[in-house]
């Protein structure tokens, strides 16, 4: 039979348990508590920036005119001519007229007249009336006059002289863009290392130089030697031949080497355009 002081240990060992299951729960009441609080002011704090940032989704239209965005600046016609001010030009010739329906039949002839001799080009607008468009637009604009002819190419697959840079220096151009119009007739030319396409713009090709998709703007290139590249650029006319007998002789002048290496840089034999004009 247990004595007193038994008992009254026994007693003190049993209170001491319930204190601390006490304190236990508690403890857990205290933790829970401020969890509570914590996800209710999260969720506060959330609702309150949704709110703020509530927007219309991607592709729909504001509906605050405040905060609609400003529209792109190209023409009306069937071109979309687009605005390109961060050209830097001193020559600011405007945008071409865009009709609804661009011209696409018949030719434009031009005569470069250079510091080498000439090079009459014939325009064809059935191959890229956009290009051709603007091309024009241009030459009357005597955006051509006094500009250089600021590379030329010698490689076994690329032999084009380029001009048309207002700078230059291969960054200058209109103040506005062209769209693409890709040739389709071209002959196929062979496959690059990762299997890309290629055509062989031929002899006497003219085309629109670019730095990608839609991005040409007043800088061509004279093909004087089949030339091996990507379909990416557009054919809008062609060189007669008392103009690649002009280029033949700049080639013959040479190179001097660019950054790009022996066969292509700047002509030996300057080149500018004295004069554009529409025969």
């Amino acid at each position: 039979m247990p004595s007193n002081e038994q008992r009254r240990q026994a007693a003190k060992r049993k209170l001491e348990r319930q204190l601390t299951r006490r304190a236990e729960r508690a403890k857990r009441r205290r933790i829970w508590g401020v969890s509570i609080t914590v996800m209710v002011v999260v969720a506060a704090v959330g609702l309150v920036y949704w709110l703020v940032n509530l927007g219309p989704e991607e592709g729909e239209a504001a509906t605050n005119p405040t905060d609609t965005p400003p529209a792109e600046n190209t023409t009306d016609g069937a071109c979309g001519f687009k605005e390109a001010p961060e050209e830097q030009s001193e020559k600011k010739p405007g945008l071409p007229e865009d009709p609804a329906e661009t011209p696409s039949t018949g030719t434009v002839k031009v005569l470069l007249k250079t510091s080498q001799g000439d090079i009459p080009v014939t325009l064809d607008r059935a191959k890229a009336p956009c290009t051709v468009q603007s091309i024009e637009h241009l030459v009357q604009s005597k955006f051509y006059d006094g500009t250089t002819c600021h590379r030329l190419t010698s490689s076994e697959g690329l032999k084009v002289l380029q001009c048309g840079d207002p700078l230059g220096t291969g960054g200058g151009g209109p103040g506005y863009t062209i769209p693409d119009e890709l040739p389709t007739d071209l002959k196929q030319g062979p496959a690059g290392p990762d299997g890309s396409p290629s055509v062989i713009y031929p002899r006497g090709a003219l085309a629109m130089a670019n730095a990608g998709p839609n991005t040409g703007g007043s800088q061509f290139f004279l093909v004087y030697g089949d030339s091996t590249l990507a379909p990416n650029y557009t054919v809008f006319g062609s060189v007669e031949a008392p103009g690649l007998a002009t280029i033949d002789k700049v080639a013959a002048g040479g190179i001097t080497p660019g950054p790009n290496g022996e066969q292509d840089g700047t002509p030996k034999l300057p080149v500018s355009i004295e004069t554009a004009a529409v025969q």
